[in-house]
């Protein structure tokens, strides 16, 4: 019987998860767009509540394709200011303004996102009339909660990159926890790492995670370009998913050279079997179980 194609993945429903976590990805590309992979981003639903994870060049448009809603997240987090990660923003917040938003808006992302976003929008001569609240993140070491509410808790930790770079760490907040906290209670937990050269200080951050959604720029042939840009391959997405514990990883930040990236995704399953490749527009369940593997 013939492999289902890469691009096509069907989703396990998990009867006993007690919240609806999940993650759509916008963009599973690197710096250069495809016809099949955009640009970085992600929508990350915590039981309703939803969060951007980068806004790379399209990610609006890709909003729209992939059926979200683009005034239903009030929170963007940026893992650094390269344009595949952040060109798309100064047209998705016009865009909300088109749409009639009047919320605030909370853009968190590394210092000068601010001077940047000013700087575009005052060129394009464009008003918005909702607020945009800046949180700008400058620190090397640690992790640190940029957001907490009833539902999730949102973490920051430095990256390696050229310019300065964060993951993030999504938790649930299990219902009732707030109020009536029970200990030994299990809560799933995403970690979303790109981009960033192969580093062990961030295990643990990630340590014990559902879903850990690693760059995999490169394979094993590029590995001497993937340190001097500081990317990682996806054999070493792999090896920090194996010695972090993580339940299961999902690679993303695929380069264009690859037109065919089974070869990335069969260097990590050596390492680690439980990997899947991120596909533009699918859906993604943070939970105690697994999504189903592509062949």
């Amino acid at each position: 019987m013939a492999a289902a194609p890469l691009t096509h993945l069907h989703i396990k429903t998990f009867k006993h998860s007690n919240m609806n976590f999940f993650v759509t990805v916008l963009g599973s590309g690197s710096a250069l767009p495809t016809g099949s992979r955009h640009c970085s981003g992600q929508v990350v639903n915590v039981n309703g509540f939803r969060i951007l994870l980068d806004c790379g060049e399209a990610t609006q448009t890709q909003i729209r394709v992939y059926h979200q809603r683009l005034q239903s997240f009030g929170h963007i987090f940026l893992t650094h200011l390269h344009g595949d990660h952040f060109f798309g923003l100064p047209g998705l917040v016009s865009s909300m303004h088109l749409c009639g938003r009047t919320e605030p808006l909370d853009i968190y992302a590394p210092a000068g996102v601010q001077h940047a976003m000013d700087t575009l929008l005052a060129a394009a001569g464009s008003h918005l009339n909702y607020e945009i609240r800046y949180h700008e993140l400058d620190f090397a070491e640690g992790c640190r909660v940029l957001f907490e509410n009833r539902l999730c808790r949102v973490s920051a930790f430095p990256l390696v990159h050229s310019v300065p770079t964060y993951g993030y760490l999504i938790e649930e907040i299990p219902r009732g926890s707030l109020l009536n906290p029970q200990p030994g209670r299990r809560t799933r937990r995403y970690a979303y790492c790109t981009d960033t050269a192969y580093t062990e200080d961030i295990i643990p951050y990630i340590e014990g995670a559902n879903l850990l959604c690693m760059e995999s720029t490169f394979d094993d042939a590029f590995a001497p370009i993937a340190a001097e840009k500081l990317h990682s391959t996806s054999r070493q997405a792999a090896t920090l998913a194996l010695k972090a514990g993580v339940q299961q990883l999902m690679l993303t930040h695929i380069s264009a050279r690859f037109k065919d990236p089974t070869t990335l995704l069969g260097q990590a399953r050596e390492v680690f079997p439980d990997t899947l490749l991120a596909a533009d527009g699918e859906r993604y369940e943070v939970a105690f179980g697994k999504n189903v593997m592509q062949k």
